[in-house]
């Protein structure tokens, strides 16, 4: 789903109506799939985490820190200070788990505290969750934080696509762009995809991509029946491409 918004945080009813939308094509395809929503602080809204229970859908959203949280994790906070200073540690990580309920919510939920402590201090980081079980460890590292891969998707479609740009004067061209920027990322994500693991370019970021397989000179020969394209002898990828290329062929009766 792309779509062009003003430049600020959006508020919880905004990010509810986006979602409402996605769920539904999402279950329209899918009905019977269970989805678990994950995302950063803009996501824990008692709007959002009212919609996902309301739908029966698993959450865990980041949380603004604030006093009363860091009130509750004060004794594993203090305790890990102490062991990190003890040890001489560089870095010591814990995790605790606490019930928390804001003003604006309509119930406790379930809140997972990060707490670091390292030479330059003590960083405590919060999330907001829908599971009733898993650890406080796994909830964080492996679920919350797996969303990092999907931010690097996001930064490759906005920094190596320029899908950020809006210098058409039409609205409606800019709401355009973007969706032929979407195309563009499907496409080298799945060239991407079609590269054999053991291939130095399997993991290369679009712009490499775009340098090593698609800005190349060759001599393009059209026939009735063929496309031939000739590379230089020189040309180091010659051959990934003619597999890439053969990838793409339709397969026969």
């Amino acid at each position: 789903m792309v779509l062009l918004r003003p430049g600020k945080t959006p508020s919880g009813q905004e990010i509810r109506s986006h979602l409402r939308r996605l769920v539904r094509r999402i279950r329209r395809r899918w009905p019977n799939t269970h989805i678990t929503l994950r995302g950063d602080g803009h996501y824990g809204r008692p709007e959002v985490m009212a919609f996902c229970e309301a739908q029966g859908i698993d959450y865990v959203f980041g949380l603004p820190t604030n006093a009363v949280l860091r009130t509750a994790v004060e004794d594993a906070a203090d305790d890990v200070r102490v062991r990190r200073a003890e040890g001489s540690a560089p870095v010591l990580r814990r995790y605790a788990g606490t019930r928390y309920g804001a003003k604006s919510w309509s119930c406790e939920r379930r809140v997972v505290a990060r707490i670091e402590a390292s030479t330059q201090g003590l960083d405590i980081r919060f999330v907001v969750t829908s599971f009733a079980r898993g650890s406080a460890e796994w909830l964080y590292d492996s679920l919350y934080c797996a969303r990092e891969q999907a931010e690097n998707l996001v930064k490759l479609h906005k920094a190596q696509l320029a899908s950020d740009r809006t210098s058409c004067r039409s609205p409606l061209a800019n709401q355009v762009r973007p969706v032929l920027h979407t195309a563009a990322y499907w496409l080298l994500l799945t060239l991407r995809d079609r590269i054999p693991r053991t291939h130095e370019l399997a993991t290369a970021e679009f712009t490499t991509l775009r340098l090593h397989l698609l800005k190349v000179a060759g001599r393009v020969i059209e026939t009735a029946s063929k496309v031939r394209i000739a590379f230089a002898a020189a040309c180091p990828h010659a051959m990934l491409f003619c597999g890439l290329a053969r990838s793409f062929r339709p397969a026969g009766p």
